[in-house]
């Protein structure tokens, strides 16, 4: 097991003097500033799928170990096959059961799908395509040096790389590297993020509605997403608009978690204690960003834990989420910076948009249009439970008619 870096102080610091960070800059500084922050650990091959790699994967042997048929059929050296007819050697090569004598000049074995090639053979022809009288097989159609043959290395070669490092691995890397004898993997562990809100409004989905209250949306939608990405993810409950709770959870949070999030309290009211709190006893960059929705929002530390402050309207903490903490985790976990793939579509709507900040408006496909919701209100979460995905419109000023192409992120594209 190895330790990793400790994050610098200034990775979530923005440019000094500037009113509203545009987003691709924002993003870009927490891409170079960000480093791993947990240990790794050697597993099985078969235990990291879903873990990012702390080095390459590198072939230990060729794959296929041996050369092989490819078919059911008969084997024998291409150059020597010349005549009328091969002569049929007694025996078989079967899986797993090699033949183990050499082939002569004019001989032909029976061999089966994945059976080692004997020695003195380099070609097959399929058992459909042979005519096979007594102890002599004859064939008609033409073949190739080597058809229906697989060689040693043809799929991987020994010192191939399979997957680099920081690389996610999935069923298939795993699969690929235990066919090239790879037995064990250094990667790192699970992030373990612990997840809460913070307001006294704030009520459990599965108790009683008060009067003046709302029921806790955002914990168990952030915890949901975290675990969709793979992290070890727990719910802390709700805080209330208390100092004193608010800087006892942290203080045991920070213990026992390698990340925080919070929803709610990131701005600078009076009664926005995570803020004031970070900023008095903590680390804390109130971050500008010029994106629609997502602010306020704050990143720091507390006691050298990571937390990110994100807004306390579900849409806009969801829109954060996606954009901001799902790539930050990657990093922080040993994986590569990731950015959602979109891809353009017509528009099913009209829209003017002014210049300034990057919008991500809850959209979905229909009749291979894209549509948007009915309202941006960025507590409205019934758009997120009606959308597929987000358009996304540029920081300039821009109008959009019906048909003109717009940029479309389906939600698949955030691994959901």
């Amino acid at each position: 097991m190895s330790t990793t870096k400790k994050l610098k102080n200034d990775c979530f610091a923005l440019p000094a003097g500037v009113d509203w960070t545009p987003l691709d800059d924002a993003l870009l500084h927490l891409e170079t500033s960000l480093v791993p922050i947990i240990e790794t650990e050697a597993l099985p091959i078969n235990l990291t799928v879903g873990r990012n790699l702390a080095g390459d994967l590198k072939a230990v042997s060729d794959s296929p170990p041996f050369s092989n048929s490819a078919v059911d059929g008969y084997a024998f050296g291409f150059a020597d096959a010349g005549g009328k007819y091969l002569e049929l050697k007694q025996g078989r090569s079967a899986a797993g059961h090699p033949f183990s004598q050499t082939i002569d000049k004019g001989q032909a074995i029976r061999i089966f799908t994945g059976a080692v090639l004997p020695a003195g053979t380099d070609t097959v022809v399929l058992q459909e395509d042979v005519k096979l009288e007594g102890n002599k097989i004859y064939f008609e159609n033409s073949l190739q040096l080597g058809a229906n043959t697989r060689t040693i290395g043809e799929d991987i070669k020994k010192g191939q790389i399979i997957a680099f490092k920081r690389d996610t691995v999935t069923a298939f890397m795993a699969a690929s590297s235990i066919s090239s004898g790879i037995r064990r993997a250094q990667v790192y562990r699970k992030l373990r993020v612990g997840v809460f809100s913070t307001g006294d409004e704030l009520i459990d989905f599965e108790k009683p509605l008060k009067f003046g209250s709302v029921f806790d949306v955002n914990s168990p939608m952030l915890a949901s997403l975290l675990k969709a990405w793979g992290y070890e993810v727990y719910e802390l409950g709700k805080i209330p608009d208390n100092l004193e709770v608010l800087r006892d959870k942290l203080n045991k949070a920070s213990e026992n978690f390698d990340v925080l999030i919070t929803s709610g309290g990131a701005s600078a009211g009076d009664e926005d204690h995570l803020a004031s709190i970070l900023s008095s006893e903590g680390q804390v960059t109130e971050w500008r960003i010029a994106i629609k929705p997502g602010r306020p929002m704050a990143m720091g530390f507390w006691h050298d834990t990571p937390i990110f402050g994100l807004p306390g309207n579900p849409v806009a903490a969801a829109t954060c989420a996606l954009i901001f903490v799902r790539p930050a985790l990657s990093k922080f976990s040993g994986g590569n910076w990731i950015k959602p793939q979109g891809y353009y579509m017509p528009a099913a709507f009209e829209k003017t948009k002014k210049a300034g900040r990057r919008e991500f408006i809850r959209a979905r496909v229909s009749n291979n249009n894209v549509e948007i919701f009915k309202s941006e209100g960025s507590g409205l979460t019934s758009g997120l439970a009606w959308a597929t995905g987000f358009v996304e419109l540029p920081d300039e000023k821009i109008s959009i008619s019906f048909g003109d192409k717009v940029k479309y992120l389906p939600f698949s594209s955030f691994d959901l």
